[in-house]
């Protein structure tokens, strides 16, 4: 069961990093560029953006989402259209 958990989650920020990338990129924007911007390591960003990150901070997706000029839920909604109505975190078994 923690494995499924760990792989769920994993799922989850690897979607976060590729929205993030996504968005970045139509900014036509470099990510060390956004992270100087909204005073953020390089490290911390890249490693969002590749989903190399355990888990996201909710002050680190605020300023990622600030970088993006755009809002956290708007962030997460699209990260929820990726993952589909059928994603969850909790095994409902």
């Amino acid at each position: 069961m923690q494995e499924v958990s760990n792989n769920k989650t994993s799922e989850l920020i690897k979607s976060v990093g590729e929205v993030v990338k996504k968005r970045r990129k139509t900014l036509c924007k470099t990510m060390y560029a956004l992270s100087a911007e909204v005073g953020m390591s390089k490290s911390t960003w890249r490693e969002v953006e590749i989903g190399a990150c355990k888990d996201i901070k909710l002050s680190t997706l605020w300023k990622i989402a600030e970088g993006l000029e755009t809002s956290v839920a708007d962030l997460l909604n699209e990260v929820g259209e990726k993952l589909g109505e059928d994603f969850s975190l909790t095994d409902l078994n």
